[in-house]
């Protein structure tokens, strides 16, 4: 009985509080549970990162194959950044994945493929729009292929221009960035072209080797493709022309069908040519929020889906350039903002 005369299970409020455990322990019950709850979350976490990272490392499983790939040949198609893949991957490793995802040599193109309609009424030129998931980009078609030509720097040897430089100093309404060149210091002001550079029929600089890859266009407007020596270009009549591979598509026929093409993502820049002459100029930016880049593949890709017949891929990276109608429609990743180089493709 209680001091009140009530039995102490009669009093519930009393009974209670008579049960009732210490807040201290209460509190010390749920902080173990929350610390046994975090570190269960956290081992599991561990193991998920860990299956995961082995899983890029070394599971023969599609999607972490296809991620692999992507990660070695993007960083080892860089300048300062293939310690990415080196540091994981060992040297037979990473020659492997660029060899199993690089595109197929096609061989040379058939320039009497193409045949070129007349275009003295059609010399308009088209913008499209090509961005998807993963990139923003571009597709500039020229109806008149008669209209587009290699320009160089003006201090070829020395030093670059920008695009838009280039499109005021040759009346230019478009303007991408063309084939290879020579960039030590790696800041974008390299002005030496690399392989062989035509322009308006004249032989600019030809390195010293005997044969050449070729992009190029002859004297009756047709896209060449293929590796020739120096007396075979003078003998093809090709009047403007630059250095660059792979060659994506030739004669319809695609050069990558299986892997990515080797050379991870970035921004790419390409030229091509329909089947009826018109001229197909693509940029895809890259390294940037909302762009990542694209695949090689991703190019060709895009470029079959808009009828090209023979597709050659241009420099790209930071150089990834074009200029039309008074301004620059896409966004270079350089740090050094627009790239300087020597050579580029423009549309009078």
């Amino acid at each position: 009985m209680s001091n009140t005369g009530i039995p102490r299970s009669a009093d519930p409020i009393i009974q209670s509080r008579l049960n009732r455990k210490p807040a201290g322990i209460y509190y010390y019950s749920r902080k173990k549970n929350r610390l046994r709850q975090l570190l269960t979350g956290m081992l599991s976490l561990f193991l998920i990162f860990g299956l995961c990272f082995w899983g890029f490392l070394y599971a023969p499983i599609q999607p972490f194959e296809m991620l692999r790939n992507l990660w070695v040949t993007s960083a080892m198609t860089t300048m300062n950044h293939q310690y990415l893949a080196t540091y994981l991957f060992s040297e037979d490793e990473i020659q492997q994945i660029m060899d199993n995802n690089k595109a197929t040599d096609l061989g040379n193109s058939h320039p009497s493929n193409i045949k070129v309609l007349g275009t003295g009424n059609n010399t308009g030129t088209e913008l499209i729009d090509i961005s998807r998931k993963g990139f923003k980009g571009y597709i500039l078609k020229v109806n008149n292929p008669g209209r587009v030509k290699v320009a160089t720097t003006r201090y070829l040897g020395e030093k670059g221009e920008r695009a838009e430089d280039i499109a005021k100093e040759n009346g230019a309404v478009a303007v991408i960035n063309g084939g290879a060149f020579d960039d030590p210091q790696g800041n974008g002001n390299g002005g030496r072209p690399l392989g062989i550079l035509i322009s308006g029929g004249h032989i600019l600089n030809k390195d010293s080797v005997s044969a050449f890859d070729i992009i190029g266009l002859s004297k009756d407007n047709v896209m060449v493709l293929g590796r020739y020596t120096l007396n075979q270009i003078k003998q093809m009549g090709i009047r403007d022309a630059v250095s660059f591979s792979p060659f994506l598509v030739v004669d319809g026929k695609p050069a990558i069908t299986r892997g990515d093409g080797g050379w991870g993502i970035a921004p790419r820049t390409a030229i091509g040519q329909t089947r009826d002459g018109s001229i197909l100029m693509l940029v895809v930016d890259g390294r940037q929020i909302g762009s990542l880049g694209a695949t090689l593949k991703d190019v060709q890709d895009i470029m079959l889906e808009y009828g090209a017949y023979n597709v050659g891929n241009l420099d790209g990276g930071a150089s990834t350039v074009l200029y039309y109608n008074g301004k620059i429609v896409n966004h270079p990743s350089s740090q050094y903002g627009e790239r300087h180089a020597p050579s580029f493709f423009i549309v009078k």
